[in-house]
């Protein structure tokens, strides 16, 4: 042991053990846990020192105290003061750590390197249905139901699945005419206008009979959300009988904060989940950012498109959306961790090698991902410090403080 320091770290110091007034025993401290202590010479300050021409500027205290005296001392525990040579000091903020030092606090380097800075907009919506796949079927003239197919709502149909059969005296009237005159371009156009399938057509053609009751089929496959026909009753144009939705596509319409919606882009990747299946995600991409906001909740709605082959995903489900938006261009950055932010200034540790350590203000951008976007301050292949950076700047901000007090005894 060298000697004992204060258990939770301050600057209190023993040559001999001994406990704090709460009868805490202080901490021993080896010779290989503190800063190396080099055999120091009792030259004045301006000599040369015995390992080449540098000169001697100063002596400061072992303890890292901020204490330094222009000729050789001893601090009060009998530890000489450590000398502090011409080139040592290459500026106010430069620290130089031996190797023994930088491995025992962990030191970690990583270049500035030019990445994509990409940060993910989280959003909340709800799922919602295809407006475009949305399917309403009704008669465009009065017509009567004489039957109705084991379809209810909720049900799956598939395309060119029977729905009903129905009888329509103006449609039967059109088909007679039709029959008369297959070639007249009229009588076709009747009954295209009664939106009569050209199945039919092809059945009048074929057998030259006009069916009195008709088949009328789903135009699509999808899910029967609401049906109005019964056996016997009378439709009337324009009623509507079925409503049909397709969901193997469907949306996500979510809410995206004003302040997040400048890097938002039609094309993006995104990823959805939602509360009734927390461990699966459902890829998407972002379709539409709609024009306006809403001025109650500060957001504007961006449409996600979903593809939704399993039928897991049903409307009004809650959702969580990760809009990625890493797709620009490559930026200089370093990771979160390099900078040391004070408020009003933010630096990195630049690695300058042999243990030289610089201090840099830089100018800071975007975030995202573990990385921070570097504007102004460093270039590219700049080695930064990523772990112990807070250790090397309160020593780099001592070392300033002993430079503003040589100078001020120099002067």
């Amino acid at each position: 042991m060298i000697y004992y320091q204060d258990p939770d770290g301050k600057p209190f110091y023993s040559a001999e053990a001994k406990s704090t007034p709460d009868g805490r025993v202080y901490r021993a401290v080896r010779a290989s846990e503190d800063i190396s202590f080099d055999e120091t010479s009792d030259a004045e300050p301006g000599a040369a020192s015995a390992a080449g021409d540098r000169k001697i500027l100063y002596y400061r205290n072992p303890m890292g105290l901020p204490d330094i005296s222009r000729v050789p001392k001893k601090d009060p525990m009998g530890m000489d003061y450590i000398p502090v040579y011409e080139g040592d000091d290459e500026s106010g903020a430069t620290v130089k750590l031996s190797p023994g030092k930088l491995q025992r606090i962990g030191v970690k380097t990583e270049p500035a390197a030019r990445r994509v800075i990409a940060e993910p907009v989280r959003a909340p919506g709800t799922i919602q249905l295809d407006e475009r796949r949305i399917a309403v079927i009704s008669l465009r003239a009065e017509s009567f139901i004489d039957s109705v197919e084991d379809v209810t709502s909720g049900s799956e149909v598939h395309k060119g699945q029977p729905l009903f059969r129905f009888y329509s005296p103006a449609i039967a009237a059109a088909g007679a005419q039709y029959l008369s005159s297959p070639s007249g371009p009229g009588a076709a156009q009747r009954m295209l206008n009664y939106a009569v399938p050209q199945e039919l057509l092809t059945e009048i053609e074929n057998t030259r009979k006009v069916p009195i009751s008709m088949t009328w089929r789903a135009p699509h496959d999808g899910i029967v959300l609401e049906r109005n026909v019964v056996e016997g009753m009378r439709a009337m144009p324009g009623d509507v009988l079925f409503r049909i939705a397709d969901h193997s596509v469907i949306w996500a319409l979510v809410d995206v904060a004003e302040r997040d919606l400048a890097p938002v882009r039609e094309g993006q990747p995104v990823t959805v989940r939602v509360r009734s299946y927390p461990d699966r995600t459902f890829p998407g991409t972002v379709a539409l950012v709609y024009p306006h906001l809403n001025p109650a909740t500060r957001t504007v709605r961006v449409r996600v498109e979903l593809a939704n082959p399993d039928m897991l995903l049903k409307p009004d489900m809650y959702a969580e959306a990760e809009i990625e938006t890493g797709a620009g261009d490559a930026e200089l950055a370093v990771p979160d961790s390099a900078v040391i932010d004070s408020g009003d200034r933010q630096i990195v540790l630049v690695d300058l090698g042999e243990g030289r350590f610089e201090p840099r203000a830089v100018q800071l951008g975007r975030r995202g991902t573990g990385y921070v976007e570097i504007r102004n301050g460093l270039k590219d292949g700049d080695s930064v410090v990523t772990s112990a950076n807070f250790l090397i700047d309160a020593e780099s901000n001592l070392k300033s403080a002993l430079q503003s007090l040589t100078n001020g005894a120099t002067q």
